[in-house]
């Protein structure tokens, strides 16, 4: 599918000198940015470093005609005229900005250079709202660096908790500020394709961790991560809801276009679940399984490793509430789940003695269809509107699957 991508390209002055011809990008995926930055270099000779997106002839990823505003320190040559405005946005992210990625870098230099390492190269790999991400080389090993705006900022601190209490369960951070975490290189691959049996490994890597992180919720409330145990997530399901159906219906196009906002029928199926919600999340508290540290977005390519070892990465969606949330997104699109639920089932059962966490599954479903919806909503409104077609097509199709 790809991209055809078109460069709008700006000083470090902020000055706009134009755009550089289209060409294409394999990868349809408007974040993934290195091969816009190589196909920069490759076809018309210039180093860039992607800013954000500016627009785009389709309302949704993936694939289409895609305009990035890149910044370029020297001279790029003959460009076509172009314009851009330029305007501050209070929820741009810093990264996002002209000079951010320097800065960054920078940032990054000086960190390494603390523990006697030197930045040789860096590489940019991905860029939007939700984070941006660099392989840095060093004079030893390779690191990665990852900044998130504010909604995230929470997950270096996650990443130092898990490194105290539960080491090896992910990456160790070197450094952390503003947003910004310098992170050692994982040996392996990020494994988006894992079997079921390597998902029954992951589920058992996350297990102790949760069950560790249960006996410490004021812990970690207190480094920052969010509260979505029941009171507050009720909170944000009303209100998704709520705002969804108050508002026109977006036209989906993305991965997610066989969906709209749900009709009549489905918006009253979504008006029992809230009628209901109280006893039902009643209901879920008797079964007895803990709040603790949730991932949040728990499936395989969010593990990175080995057939031996595995990591768990991009805890940014990190929240406290139930730790079923994240046995319900590994087994998505997943044939048959049931071996991943009895053996998440068995694990807490042995923990809790005398909890019901099958019961605690089939309660918590179509919650956390309802929980997406929300979260999606969320990042709708944490960043500026030309980011919003990132998430748009999200909260339609979560509130259809809470609904059906």
């Amino acid at each position: 599918m790809g991209r055809i991508v078109t460069l709008v390209l700006v000083d470090p002055a902020g000055t706009v000198l134009g755009a550089l011809p289209p060409y294409a990008v394999e990868v349809p995926w408007w974040q993934e940015v290195s091969g816009v930055v190589g196909g920069a270099r490759e076809h018309h000779g210039v180093d860039v470093t992607v800013l954000r997106l500016l627009h785009a002839d389709q309302p949704a990823p993936p694939g289409g005609k895609v305009t990035y505003l890149a910044e370029v320190a020297g001279d790029p040559g003959p460009v076509r005229p172009a314009a851009a405005a330029l305007v501050p946005h209070p929820r741009r992210a810093p990264y996002a900005e002209i000079g951010g990625p320097a800065a960054s870098l920078a940032w990054a230099a000086d960190a390494l250079a603390a523990r006697g390492r030197t930045l040789t190269a860096a590489a940019q790999q991905r860029t939007w709202n939700l984070s941006a991400i660099w392989r840095l080389e060093t004079d030893t090993t390779p690191v990665w660096l990852k900044q998130v705006p504010a909604f995230f900022a929470h997950e270096a601190a996650v990443l130092g908790w898990l490194a105290e209490h539960s080491p090896g369960t992910a990456p160790v951070p070197l450094a952390a500020a503003g947003g910004r975490v310098l992170l050692d290189d994982l040996p392996g691959t990020d494994r988006y394709s894992a079997p079921t049996g390597e998902r029954l490994t992951m589920l058992s890597l996350l297990h102790p961790v949760q069950v560790a992180a249960a006996a410490r919720v004021v812990d970690l409330l207190a480094l920052g991560v969010p509260d979505q145990r029941s009171p507050r997530l009720a909170e944000r399901l009303r209100a998704v809801v709520a705002r969804e159906g108050a508002s026109p219906a977006p036209t989906a196009s993305g991965p997610h276009a066989a969906t709209d906002r749900p009709a009549a029928a489905a918006r009253d199926r979504l008006a029992a679940l809230l009628d209901g919600l109280d006893e039902r999340l009643a209901a879920l508290a008797a079964c007895g399984l803990p709040d603790t540290l949730v991932h949040g977005d728990f499936h395989p390519g969010n593990v990175r490793g080995t057939d031996e070892r595995l990591h768990v990465i991009d805890w940014g969606d990190a929240v406290i509430g139930h730790p079923a949330i994240d046995l319900l997104r590994m087994c998505e699109r997943v044939a048959d789940p049931g071996p991943l639920r009895q053996a998440w089932s068995r694990a807490w059962r042995a923990a809790v003695p005398g909890c019901d966490p099958d019961r605690a599954v089939e309660l918590m479903e179509p919650l956390v269809a309802l929980r997406n919806a929300a979260a999606y909503a969320g990042f709708l409104d944490a960043i500026e509107p030309s980011e919003w077609p990132y998430h748009a097509d999200d909260v339609p199709y979560w509130l259809a699957q809470a609904a059906a």
